[in-house]
Formats: C-alpha cells, structure tokens, sequence
C-alpha cells in the first residue's frame, strides 16, 4: 500500500503542476478518507492485505458516506478506483456513487456477477444525457484486486478496467454540482457491495491509461 500510495500522491503533484486538480482517497480509515469526515453504517472495517490497508465491506448494510462531491463542477474527468469484489455477494452490487443535491445527477460504479465473475457497469447521468456502460462478456475474477476507471474528455464517455477499454459513447454532460459521496452502496442504501477498496483518484482531465493509478504488485 505504501508503494502505491506514494505513487497516487507523486501523480497527483505532477497532475497539480500542470494545473489539473486531482484528489486522492486512500481507503485506511473509516472516519476520515482523502481529507473529509466520513460517516460508517454497518460494519465496515479496515483491513491489512498484502496491498497494504483497505476498506473491507460485507455486502449486507455496511457502507461509507461523505458530504462532497469530488468531481463537482468538473468539465472533464478521470475517477478511478482499486478496489477487490469478493465472491459470495449479490449479483448487483453498487460500490461506488457521487450524488448532485437535490437531483438525480449522478454518476456511479457497479459490479455485477455473472457465472462466478464480474463484469463493470459505469453510469453517467446530468441533465437529459445519461449513458450506461456495461458489457456483459467482459468478465474478470473476483477475489483479486482490479482497476476501473470512468473517463470522460466532453464529448465521449468511456470505461476501462485493468487499463483496458471496454465501452464508449458519445455523450455530452454538464458539470455537476455540489453534492455526496456513497461507498459500498447506493446513495440511498441499496445493492449492497461485497469486497474491499484500496484507493481513487479523481481528477478534473481525462487521462489516457498510461496516466492512470498503478495497481498494487
């Protein structure tokens, strides 16, 4: 985890010096994460794992709140996440969700499980556009730990994980406001997740995949 969080920080200076802001969450904490207090139900808690300190979820009521938005007002955007979904949850699992106040803006991060595996479900909503990726044949292994990445450059939105594409559409959203963050579930307390986070970054550019978070060795 050192190794990685000091890489996340050194991207994120660099990214700072070329005027692009970047925000880093290390998941160590169940009361404070990336700067901002959180609010934990359930029984989240932190683990050691060969990656370093995570947030470990249980699929069943645990979750984290936070009152920010780390991608309000963003034009642009790359949002990142490290996390490992577990075998033994549900086959709909949202681990990831910032909410606009007051709307039903949006943008999220789901798992879903098919035959033993998972497959990415990345959705973004604001205004009248909205567009959900997801392919289904695109199946990786649960119990390990993955990268997924939402990017969007003002004109496509696209989907990675582990650095490799897998859905794109054209699609034109406006910056969303001020709002709330939601980890290990929705927003308002649904599709429960089952797995660990280990880190995101948010950044206000969308970044190729040789600029995205290095996985943990």
């Amino acid at each position: 985890m050192r190794r990685v969080a000091l890489a996340g920080i050194a991207a994120a200076v660099l990214l700072w010096s070329a005027g692009i802001r970047s925000d880093v969450w290390k998941f160590d904490s169940i009361t404070r994460i990336g700067g901002h207090s959180v609010t934990a139900e359930g029984h989240p808690r932190v683990i050691s794992t060969p990656a370093g300190k995570a947030v470990e979820f249980g699929g069943v009521e645990d979750a984290l709140f936070l009152d920010v938005h780390p991608l309000a007002g963003a034009e642009t955007f790359t949002w990142e996440v490290i996390f490992r979904p577990d075998a033994g949850g549900a086959a709909e699992q949202r681990f990831f969700h910032f909410q606009e106040n007051g709307t039903d803006t949006r943008m999220l991060f789901e798992i879903r499980v098919i035959d033993g595996k998972w497959c990415l479900d990345s959705y973004a909503q604001s205004g009248t556009e909205s567009k959900a990726l997801m392919d289904r044949e695109k199946l990786h292994t649960l119990g390990v730990w993955h990268h997924a990445a939402a990017v969007y450059d003002g004109r496509e939105y696209r989907n990675y994980v582990d650095g490799v594409l897998e859905g794109a559409a054209q699609l034109r959203l406006v910056p969303q406001g001020a709002g709330r963050t939601s980890v290990g579930t929705r927003i308002n307390r649904r599709d429960y997740f089952k797995g660990a986070v280990l880190a995101a970054r948010m950044t206000n550019r969308a970044l190729p995949p040789a600029e995205f978070l290095k996985m943990p060795k």
